[in-house]
């Protein structure tokens, strides 16, 4: 492979870190070497994404029952959820999967220098297995290990290698391609896991400041001491949920209560570098 396709791999494993940390509070060290598609075990999920660029234009990504099953399972128990059905581990982890190859459809799209997004998806294997593919390993932790494994059809190297060639499509052929009976996406499986997520209830807290003060400091502090903090008065105030940075805002009252006037809703940067 080279290097544009290369970079894609190198920016998806990267995203696919990144929807970790943000849905399951936890940043796995991801990694991909060349290697031929796995054989085929009991309940791996094959997972067919087609973007709608050209004909014949997709990746697969196939993932052992190990390997979903946990990745379903730690983002549900950071969602507050310690019970669950394994059916919904297997659609959280199909959530997973449909942020992170969005992401990929993006890093496509810069790498053709125009616009791509992914089309519906389905959970079939690759007829016949691509040639160009690539294992992922996911390290969680030192003594947890999982893997995937991605392939990109003919078509998208070709079209990755050589970006700027006559890639005219033929309209016929495109034509019927979007006349195909759209299947669901990863994540509007049925039964939504996101919609058993919106019920479930987290702590909203407000920090008006931080300080770190040496312990004899601590030691002294009695009824009536001041405790400077960081913040100043005309400054917002942090709005955390579930102890993450989610926005910031005012102070106000409320018949009688204190609240809170929204004024930004943070970067998803900003709320990625907040995770403990």
């Amino acid at each position: 492979m080279n290097e544009p396709v290369n970079s894609v791999l190198d920016q998806w494993t990267s995203s696919l870190t990144e929807v970790f940390q943000s849905m399951a509070d936890q940043k796995p060290e991801v990694k991909w070497q060349l290697a031929p598609a796995p054989a085929t075990e009991p309940e791996q999920i094959w997972w067919a994404q087609p973007f709608p660029v050209a004909p014949d234009v997709a990746v697969w990504v196939a993932a052992p029952r190990t390997t979903w099953e946990h990745a379903g399972a730690i983002t549900l128990k950071a969602a507050g959820l310690e019970k669950f059905e394994i059916a919904e581990a297997r659609n959280t982890y199909l959530e997973i999967l449909g942020q992170s190859l969005s992401a990929l459809a993006r890093s496509i799209g810069a790498a053709l220098g125009r616009e791509v997004t992914c089309a519906p998806g389905v959970e079939r294997p690759p007829l016949p297995v691509p040639e160009t593919g690539a294992a992922v390993s996911l390290s969680f932790g030192s003594s947890v290990m999982h893997s995937l494994w991605i392939g990109l059809s003919p078509k998208l190297v070709a079209m990755l290698r050589q970006p700027h060639s006559d890639s005219a499509i033929d309209q016929q052929e495109f034509a019927t391609l979007e006349q195909r009976p759209a299947v669901t996406p990863p994540f509007r499986t049925d039964p939504p896991t996101m919609d058993l997520l919106l019920d479930v209830e987290l702590p909203v807290s407000i920090s008006f400041g931080k300080t770190a003060l040496p312990m004899k400091d601590v030691l002294k502090l009695t009824t009536g001491s001041i405790v400077e903090l960081n913040r100043g008065v005309n400054e917002p105030v942090e709005v955390l949920v579930n102890h993450y940075l989610i926005a910031r805002g005012e102070v106000v009252v409320v018949e009688g209560n204190y609240g809170v006037r929204i004024q930004q809703i943070v970067s998803r940067q900003d709320r990625l570098r907040s995770i403990r």
